[in-house]
């Protein structure tokens, strides 16, 4: 698998990370070591996780793997802090004590002494974000991380942190923002794509097939075993099961069907060759699922694919 430089730093990672969102609930033990076994033996080296992930046992399951199924040095692992569920109800803390105190949780169920890229999970209007960026500092100057980052900031919000950190010597330079970004939802286009470009941060998109939708699982229903059908993402993939939705992914199966690749070949495709992405971050629920998004490694999009499907998926 390619490699490519996260942002304007010296940290390398695949072109496509592994997402482990699912780790610890839907997807069990036994998928998730067979999923890191195929990931890293296609080349893949970007593992991404985050403390609220499965109340923290997507990091604990993640972590009982390194070094027996891969090697540490192998993976470059990615986690995030400031989201829990910890009272049962999503609870959102950027503070610097919180963020801190989340990162050390996380490096003990990892089993790990730093992580190589730890972003804040969310951004909080309540909380200074000098005080949020502050525990990114810590973070870097203890060792605790190497490289630090952002996840769903919006082009203002990522833009006002990223020059924040730059404006005096010795702050952590934010490397990256983690946001939405597919077929289906090109928000990150107005405004974010453009100030990465101008401050160096990589873009790593979440959901790079709209939530499942752009595999076409749901062109004709909704399968009993998919996520729309789960009680924890009905509403998450509900979202993207409109008129507009299935018109563009009637569009991803014509180009799929005229290349003879899949529906998920194309859409993954499209978004990691997009301007300032990095890698997008895909999760699936099995080995198989994964082994079939992996294939988009070797697909490159022809130019005529490209504008027509940018044409379709316009807001």
């Amino acid at each position: 698998m390619q490699q490519r430089f996260l942002g304007a730093t010296g940290l390398k990672v695949s072109r496509m990370g592994l997402g482990t969102m699912t780790w610890g609930r839907d997807t069990d033990e036994h998928e998730a070591r067979d999923q890191l076994v195929a990931f890293v033996e296609a080349g893949g080296t970007l593992v991404d996780t985050a403390a609220g992930y499965t109340d923290g046992d997507s990091e604990r399951l993640l972590g009982s793997l390194l070094g027996d199924v891969v090697a540490r040095e192998d993976v470059v692992i990615s986690t995030k802090a400031g989201i829990s569920r910890r009272t049962g109800e999503r609870v959102t803390d950027v503070s610097r004590g919180n963020l801190i105190r989340s990162l050390d949780d996380s490096l003990r169920r990892l089993g790990v002494g730093h992580v190589d890229l730890w972003q804040v999970h969310t951004w909080m209007d309540d909380i200074p974000l000098e005080e949020t960026l502050s525990a990114l500092d810590f973070a870097v100057s203890t060792g605790r991380a190497a490289y630090v980052g952002v996840s769903n900031y919006t082009g203002w919000q990522a833009a006002r942190a990223a020059t924040w950190q730059r404006a005096v010597p010795g702050r952590a330079r934010i490397a990256s923002d983690q946001v939405e970004y597919s077929l289906l939802n090109r928000t990150a286009e107005r405004e974010l794509v453009p100030a990465a470009a101008a401050l160096g941060l990589g873009l790593l998109p979440w959901s790079p097939l709209g939530r499942g939708v752009l595999t076409g699982k749901y062109r004709t229903g909704t399968p009993a075993d998919s996520r729309a059908a789960s009680p924890h993402f009905s509403n998450f993939v509900g979202r993207f099961l409109d008129d507009r939705s299935q018109r563009v992914v009637e569009a991803v199966a014509r180009a799929a069907d005229g290349l003879g690749w899949s529906l998920v070949e194309v859409a993954l495709a499209w978004v990691r060759d997009r301007p300032g992405v990095v890698a997008p971050i895909v999760g699936a629920r099995t080995a198989a699922q994964l082994r079939g998004s992996l294939l988009a490694e070797e697909c490159e999009l022809p130019a005529e694919i490209i504008q027509a499907l940018d044409d379709v998926s316009e807001d």
